[in-house]
């Protein structure tokens, strides 16, 4: 069996999967720092976990307790947000490896120290046990350069300024999904509290609405989406630089203009503010779509995946009558399997 380790900035979700990919058991640990909860399978409970390896231990105890001990698995298998420009498919984290992640700190300092603190920790309790990574940002390796580089001086280009794209693991797992039946020009929308959109062309994307951060491209659930650089270094120079992260990341989208991130809740309303955070999210939604429709020369069918594309068929529709003037095009909806495509990814590495 494969361990799936999706270590988040906050919590941290493991579950286990079958080598035919059939899934085992699913748990989580939210709030990490704080007051959490412990979710293990149905069972539920409140937790406090000071850090990430706290975590895992709580979590791999009440695995074992479910029929899941440590020395159950052949692999794990790790969830990391940002591989750069060098680590663009999965790959055994050895030290290289680990040291090319931690080269990436700067790219994601949020993320990627939470899922090395994750990855050494299984390594202290399972030195033994083989571990790989699935990279959310290698699926977008595939931009030409074109699509990935900003018009800006070499010197900030070769520091590592340039688009990367996210949601990677989302949209590899989509293109596994259809399999043999993948449309040549798919375009994938992944919506939920972070969204983005990606220009699939025979199965490899070729643009993205994600760039250097996630919080480029759509209108998001609390981040800002595509603004300008002019105004964002206004508000820098007003709030500082710590308070205008905030401001973009946590203070934005959704929340700004509704008051809520809760794309449910905001449909549930009948005032002008929740409308016009609907309006928002669908219209710049369609605007980056036509962009992508662009980069893949046209558009055989569109896939919708993730929380609110998943689950909100007004979202959909309403997104797609923005898209009208394309013509009849299919319309799919993708469960979202981003741990499903980790164990994929570490079983194609273990046989391999």
């Amino acid at each position: 069996m494969i361990l799936v380790c999706n270590a988040g900035s906050s919590s941290l979700k493991l579950a286990v999967f079958d080598h035919d990919l059939t899934e085992r058991l699913s748990g989580s640990v939210t709030e990490i720092g704080e007051d959490g909860e412990l979710r293990c399978g149905e069972q539920r409970q409140p937790v406090q976990a000071r850090d990430q390896p706290q975590a895992l231990d709580l979590l791999l105890d009440a695995f074992g307790k479910a029929g899941h001990p440590l020395d159950s698995f052949t692999a794990a298998a790790h969830r990391v947000v940002h591989g750069g420009a060098v680590l663009t498919a999965p790959a055994r984290l050895e030290s290289e490896t680990i040291r090319s992640i931690r080269a990436c700190v700067p790219l994601a300092p949020l993320h990627n120290p939470a899922n090395l603190a994750a990855i050494e920790a299984l390594a202290t309790r399972a030195p033994d046990l083989p571990q790989y990574a699935s990279f959310d940002t290698a699926f977008h390796a595939t931009n030409p350069d074109v699509a990935t580089r900003y018009a800006i001086p070499q010197v900030q280009h070769d520091a590592g300024i340039r688009r990367y794209g996210f949601h990677g693991l989302s949209y590899a797992g989509m293109v596994a999904h259809f399999g043999k039946t993948l449309p040549h020009r798919l375009l994938a929308l992944h919506l939920g509290n972070g969204a983005s959109l990606c220009a699939i062309h025979h199965g490899e994307s070729v643009a993205t609405s994600m760039g250097y951060s996630p919080v480029s491209g759509l209108t998001m659930g609390t981040r800002a989406g595509e603004i300008d650089a002019a105004a964002v270094l206004r508000m820098a120079s007003e709030h500082g630089i710590s308070e205008t992260d905030l401001l973009l990341n946590k203070r934005s989208g959704l929340t700004a203009l509704g008051g809520d991130n809760n794309m449910k809740a905001l449909l549930d309303r009948t005032d002008t503010d929740a409308a016009v955070a609907v309006a928002h999210f669908c219209y710049w939604a369609a605007r980056h779509a036509g962009s992508a429709v662009v980069a893949m020369g046209g558009v055989d069918a569109v896939a919708f995946t993730g929380g609110i594309g998943e689950n909100a068929p007004a979202i959909r529709d309403r997104i797609m009558d923005h898209l009208s003037f394309l013509g009849d095009i299919p319309v799919h909806v993708v469960p979202a399997e981003e741990e499903k495509q980790i164990a994929r990814d570490a079983l194609a590495l273990l046989h391999r």
